[in-house]
């Protein structure tokens, strides 16, 4: 495949993994501007947030599924369309309902555009050093997103509208779109056949949007039975999937990928990740910044900058360079170790000087986080087939997502139950000391795949 169109399929891929993490984000710190201007109750605001979570996590793996049958590049194009139209009627929403239901809209487009930015890497990028610096490139994008979605947010809020949080998705969006069409023109031959079990696809899209449910109300507190009704319908629903996808021939996750101990255990591992990177850390911070330190959204925002960049500057320079003699296996590893003292800081100084409380920690945690999700995402696609690899980065992007719900609602819990964000911290730091086990006891290669050998392979 011709550099020029790596190039085009690395950006391409990376603008619109930018507007989906972006916009799990984007909305934190404008909330109470949101909730003023329209009028909502304490509850309806936070159904703003949560109805894209609802929408991402329960179609990632039939949007994984589509990616593989109708075509990637395709379905980039009209996925993000949709997702910029939700944002356009979002932004201009004069009701809360109205944005709300714009918000699960954006989430639903996101479950299709996340595994099909992931795919894309992969399909126009041969395993080996090109593959590595992409995935380091995207993975930094994906990390940098919801920090800039912090500090996007608490800066426009702050200097126009809480409406240009969503609008600000228009051109990017716009410019997906054109890209998209035109790798979809030179990449039509890429298509696999198949189709979607839509018994399988409703069954996932329920269970998923009712675990989602149950997990953020515990998390909000909530100890009514109706979180309890929906959790026990979840599981059922569950159980349901479990048996229809063991008879099925059109399975949403291919089974030798179900049965490949370094692709669960890997996945586990990412999910423990995302308890600590997707929601929770970004989550905690902010409150603490406004309720506890007085910042405001602008200085919130801008309080999030060196998280942001330490993150980028270690997945864009010294990770790559990192992989090409470490394996994904120790780098983890040593990202892992790195971070969690950062988070145990931040656990146990909740008062002082920012270059204390918030400058030091973060930038600590950045590194380490900067050091993990390259190696993360290598370690659950290298070897993967090529007619998987739709399946592969949705189970990825799946547990990213489930994780950092079940990390929220379970650090929301310990926090409430402490009376202190200082329990939500520290119990990130030991759902990464928990990562370090599940990596430790993962096989060294894949299931039916010899160690790789080549210099083209990755390692």
């Amino acid at each position: 495949m011709s550099s020029r169109l790596q190039r085009l399929g690395l950006w391409t891929s990376c603008l619109a993994q930018l507007i989906v993490v972006l916009d799990v984000s984007v909305v934190n710190v404008a909330l109470p501007s949101i909730q003023a201007d329209l009028g909502l109750g304490r509850v309806s605001a936070s159904w703003v947030a949560m109805a894209y979570s609802l929408g991402f996590a329960g179609l990632l793996l039939v949007g994984a599924r589509l990616a593989d049958v109708v075509g990637t590049a395709g379905l980039l194009a009209w996925s993000v369309g949709a997702f910029t139209l939700a944002s356009l009627v979002g932004g201009l929403a004069a009701e809360g309902w109205v944005l709300v239901a714009a918000r699960a809209a954006q989430g639903i487009s996101a479950a299709a555009v996340s595994p099909a930015t992931f795919t894309l890497l992969t399909t126009t990028h041969a395993e080996g050093p090109g593959r590595a610096r992409a995935i380091a490139v995207w993975t930094a994008v994906s990390l940098a997103g919801g920090g800039l979605g912090n500090i996007a947010s608490g800066v426009l809020t702050d200097l126009i509208s809480w409406r240009v949080t969503l609008l600000i998705n228009l051109p990017i969006g716009a410019g997906v779109v054109i890209t998209a069409l035109a790798l979809h023109r030179r990449t039509t031959g890429q298509r696999r056949a198949g189709r979607i079990d839509l018994t399988g696809a409703v069954l996932a899209t329920a269970a998923f949007t009712c675990a989602t449910y149950a997990l953020s109300a515990v998390g909000e507190g909530a100890l009514s039975g109706l979180p309890a009704v929906v959790g026990s319908a979840a599981a059922a629903l569950f159980v349901l999937l479990a048996v229809q996808q063991s008879r099925t021939r059109h399975k949403l996750v291919p089974g030798d990928l179900a049965r490949d101990r370094l692709i669960v255990l890997g996945n586990i591992a990412t999910a423990l990740t995302g308890a600590c990177f997707q929601v929770g850390l970004w989550y905690f911070l902010t409150y603490r910044m406004q309720n506890q330190f007085g910042y405001s959204p602008t200085q919130t925002g801008l309080a999030f900058l060196p998280l942001t960049a330490s993150m980028l500057v270690v997945n864009l320079w010294l990770t790559p360079r990192l992989m090409k003699r470490s394996t994904p296996r120790s780098l983890i590893v040593a990202g892992a170790l790195i971070t969690a003292p950062g988070l145990i800081w931040l656990t146990v100084l909740d008062d002082g000087p920012f270059a204390l409380t918030v400058l030091v920690p973060t930038v600590v945690v950045g590194i380490g986080g900067g050091l993990m999700s390259a190696p993360l995402a290598t370690l659950v696609t290298t070897g993967v087939r090529a007619e998987h690899a739709g399946a592969a980065s949705g189970l990825m992007n799946t547990a990213k997502q489930f994780g950092g719900a079940i990390g929220l609602a379970a650090a929301t819990t310990a926090a409430a139950i402490t009376g202190t964000d200082g329990a939500a911290f520290l119990l990130m730091a030991v759902a990464l000391f928990a990562v370090i086990a599940a990596v430790a006891t993962a096989p060294t290669h894949r299931s039916g795949q010899r160690r790789a050998m080549t210099p083209g392979a990755a390692s």
